[in-house]
């Protein structure tokens, strides 16, 4: 499939609408005449997505077609493609598949709408910044009870060799994809900064703690508000095609810490606890334990979202994620306030530096 030339995408497309009863034979025939293919943007993945319809406005599938032909590309194709029917004939909330190509990638899913919960949430949000938490609580509670179902059940006869990426979340991932991103994009790269003497070691620490939580349930590993869809009242979880084997708090830690929404601490505390509940008809677990495991694992992701956001600003030239990562610094700094991180040093004055240096721009 040529990236450049998307109408090779065409024929492959017809087939499979064909093949899922989707459209008639003359309509195949006939595709572009008879049916509208709009480009959607993908938010921080270069995967391509079209939006197919009929000229009435009936929302027929979604097509997700890999960013190039790379083996790796094809690889997070089919990534996406097994994972997601594995989750979906376990009774979790994601997209029905209508098609699937194997030689091109191109994948239909079913069209969920156009409402993320972070739309929902920024909609309700007042001049002053307080979101209507009457609106959006019923959404969040929704998503953290089903996210202890998909933890549980998607992990239930999962077959690693479906990941693109790693098998599991471990801390060789940690060290180079979450923290080891943070310095080199966010640090290094964006602020322009030397590495400072034993921030490396004190991660070391960091994925130490990390890895004492088991990676033995489904990790989505980029469950925030932007991949949650909302459709009849009902909450929908989409880019699940980096799943792998991983801990049960990162995921959640995902959502509640998610700089695109910034939900009160209080709200944070809350959800956390709905979970915890969701999750004991399902899979006992020391509260205490969690509590201690999620803390740790929630500065794992922020280290990864500022380095993420960083290089997609900086080097894909994605300006939406710029303005997210001085509050994910500063949540970070929140973090680090914790108990468990008591003994760092070197980090907390990193994180001090760095808020300094983009308050002046730098």
């Amino acid at each position: 499939m040529n990236q450049e030339n998307e109408s090779e995408i065409i024929p492959i497309l017809a087939s499979l609408l064909q093949a899922a009863g989707l459209a008639s034979r003359n309509e195949a025939d006939g595709l572009l005449a008879s049916l509208v293919i709009q480009r959607l943007s993908g938010d921080g993945s270069s995967r391509r997505f079209f939006r197919v319809m009929r000229k009435n406005g009936e929302k027929l599938c979604l097509a997700v077609a890999p960013a190039g032909q790379t083996e790796q590309d094809f690889r997070e194709a089919k990534a996406a493609r097994m994972i997601g029917s594995h989750l979906h004939a376990h009774g979790i909330r994601v997209p029905a598949q209508y098609g699937w190509d194997e030689e091109s990638g191109l994948l239909l899913f079913e069209d969920l709408g156009d409402v993320k919960l972070h739309d929902l949430v920024e909609v309700t949000r007042s001049s002053s910044g307080e979101i209507d938490l009457q609106v959006v609580r019923p959404f969040y509670v929704q998503a953290v009870q089903e996210l202890a179902v998909m933890q549980i059940r998607g992990a239930m006869n999962f077959d690693c060799d479906w990941c693109w990426d790693t098998r599991e979340y471990d801390r060789p991932l940690m060290l180079s994809r979450e923290s080891g991103y943070f310095l080199r994009a966010f640090w290094q790269e964006l602020l322009g900064q030397s590495i400072m003497e034993g921030v490396e070691e004190e991660f070391e620490q960091i994925a130490t703690m990390a890895s004492e939580a088991p990676s033995v349930f489904f990790l989505h590993r980029d469950f925030q508000s932007r991949n949650i869809m909302l459709q009849d009242g009902q909450v929908c979880f989409i880019d699940f095609q980096g799943g792998r084997m991983g801990p049960l708090g990162y995921d959640l830690a995902s959502l509640l810490i998610d700089p695109y929404t910034a939900l009160p601490l209080f709200l944070q505390e809350e959800l956390l606890g709905i979970y915890l509940d969701a999750l004991n008809v399902l899979h006992p677990m020391d509260a205490g334990l969690f509590r201690r495991q999620y803390a740790i694992l929630a500065l794992q992701r922020n280290l990864q979202i500022i380095g993420a956001f960083s290089f997609l600003s900086r080097v894909r030239g994605k300006d939406f994620f710029a303005r997210f990562i001085a509050p994910a610094l500063a949540s970070l700094n929140g973090r680090l306030g914790e108990e468990e991180f008591r003994d760092l040093r070197v980090l907390p004055d990193l994180v001090g530096r760095a808020t300094k240096l983009l308050r002046h721009g730098r």
